[in-house]
């Protein structure tokens, strides 16, 4: 400041050098600086030899749209005479990329909320779980995200169609409790089915589908981050928690019902702790926003669901001639099939139901239900799952009878303990004479000796097959002196106390009896 004063006052350049104590020459170059709008300190700028060309080289990169490559901008300059290195080019055609990028940065609104206004939906690739026939089959989530309270609901299904879309839309809508203004997601084919000059067309059930509900169905545009990257966001998280990875430690599914438990536990986690974006809970923000949701139609909408069937008494449904069976719960109930591929799917409306079975205590509107291989007549599919108190168990083994007492001494038997009901249950097997007698002299031995030491006499009795009349003393004697069932020999034919007749083995031998 000292020296371009001193100019100033005496528009000299050795007269301001005197007055400042610097050479002339630097006079002059703050004072050049000052004229042309540079920076008077720092270090200054020496002319370059590509300075020249970097109109042409600006030019090039904005027909690129700043992606054109430096060797190929490096090539023309050398054919219109350019004696540089190709690592001179590369920094002035980075520069000019950097200042292109500045020019043309697209800017983002954050996605504005309001109550009772937007639920986003998207698809995600869940785990690969075994399917009805027993072989790994891939899954899909159902993610939804209510835009304002930041409640999430992942449902796991099968496919993508649009049966399995508005049987999702409609338990995700129950679980709300409420019906939004808009519902905002990607533009598959269950949405729209073409489009047209850029502009998407509806799928017309999927529209009808708005309309029962009261609420619009809208697409975003490609690649628009501020319109679903809520949603986006909430299928990224629940595929980093449900998805078995080496990074989350998670175990494979067993079956399809175990990922069921793992997305409503999810679902329970994120919706019941405080979001990082709106610092609430979104469980208790939904409470709030409840009341800015419009009323929820009593019945769903079931267009797209397949024919309707009613359960049997064996709690099967008939499509084509062929019965195929479904969960415990179901009976009288009015169900919907339909075919999917080679495959029938069956889904409920668990809200109709009068009273909701034990495996669906947590999940309201359309769910399915069950999914069979389709069959032809005189084959039917018939879910040994789906028969839990079924004398057969689900491997084709008969269940082991469970004791109930009848009278007073056998309610007295059974109240000794597990061993009791073991050893009847074996006893009765091993067709033992006499049951009811042994039964009532080992209560009276439990009135002597104690309750736990006949109970766990009566267990060993049952795993060694010890039915006699003093078996029972004796095993109790055995084990009141400290032995232990570590040793168990079980009576069978390869047991025995008959001595053995090895010894009797050369008997005749002439050559042995010389000996």
């Amino acid at each position: 400041m000292e020296i371009l004063e001193a100019f100033d006052a005496t528009e000299s350049a050795h007269s301001a050098a005197l007055l400042a104590g610097v050479d002339p020459k630097t006079v002059r170059r703050y004072v050049a600086a000052r004229d042309a709008g540079r920076p008077v300190t720092g270090p200054g700028r020496r002319p370059r030899m590509i300075d020249g060309y970097m109109p042409k080289i600006e030019e090039w990169v904005e027909r690129g749209n700043g992606k054109v490559r430096a060797d190929v901008i490096h090539s023309r300059l050398v054919a219109l005479g350019f004696t540089g290195t190709e690592r001179t080019t590369r920094r002035a055609v980075a520069r000019a990329k950097a200042a292109w990028r500045a020019g043309h940065r697209r800017t983002y609104r954050p996605w504005i909320t309001e109550p009772g206004l937007w639920l986003q939906f998207d698809w995600g690739e869940g785990p690969r779980v075994p399917g009805p026939d027993g072989t790994l089959r891939r899954t899909l989530l159902f993610c939804a995200w209510l835009a304002w309270s930041r409640f999430r609901v992942v449902i796991p299904v099968w496919d993508q169609s649009l049966p399995s879309l508005v049987a999702c839309l409609d338990a995700t809508l129950r679980r709300l409790g409420g019906v939004p203004t808009y519902v905002l997601t990607d533009n598959p084919k269950t949405v729209s089915v073409d489009h047209v000059a850029g502009v998407p067309v509806r799928h017309p059930q999927i529209v009808q589908v708005g309309r029962h509900y009261g609420m619009g169905v809208h697409t975003c545009v490609p690649y628009d981050p501020e319109s679903k990257g809520g949603t986006e966001a909430t299928v990224k998280i629940a595929k980093a928690d449900l998805v078995p990875t080496e990074a989350n430690l998670r175990e494979a599914y067993a079956s399809f019902a175990e990922l069921e438990t793992a997305c409503e536990e999810f679902c329970a986690k994120v919706n019941g702790r405080k979001h990082r974006e709106s610092a609430r809970v979104p469980a208790e923000a939904l409470v709030e926003e409840r009341a800015r949701l419009h009323v929820l139609p009593a019945a769903p909408h079931t267009m797209a669901l397949g024919q309707t069937r009613s359960v049997n008494t064996d709690q099967t449904v008939r499509f084509g001639s062929v019965r195929y069976s479904t969960p415990p719960g179901l009976v009288g109930a009015e169900v919907w099939v339909r075919v999917a591929g080679t495959e029938l799917v069956i889904v409920a409306d668990l809200d109709a139901l009068p009273v909701v079975p034990d495996w669906a205590r947590e999940r309201r509107g359309l769910v399915e239900v069950a999914r069979h291989r389709l069959s032809t007549p005189g084959n039917p599919r018939i879910d040994l799952g789906h028969y839990p108190g079924h004398p057969q168990r689900p491997d084709g083994a008969p269940r082991t009878p469970r004791p109930r007492a009848r009278s007073a001494a056998e309610r007295d038997f059974l109240a000794l303990g597990d061993g009791a009901h073991s050893w009847l249950v074996e006893a009765s097997a091993a067709g033992t004479v006499r049951i009811r007698a042994k039964m009532a002299a080992a209560v009276e031995l439990a009135a002597l000796v104690g309750t736990e030491a006949v109970d766990a006499a009566l267990g060993v009795a049952a795993t060694a097959g010890r039915f006699g009349e003093g078996d029972l003393p004796a095993i109790v004697e055995h084990q009141a002196s400290g032995a232990t069932s570590a040793d168990l020999v079980i009576a069978d034919e390869t047991h025995s106390a008959q001595p053995g007749t090895a010894a009797w083995a050369h008997f005749g031998n002439s050559k042995e009896t010389i000996r």
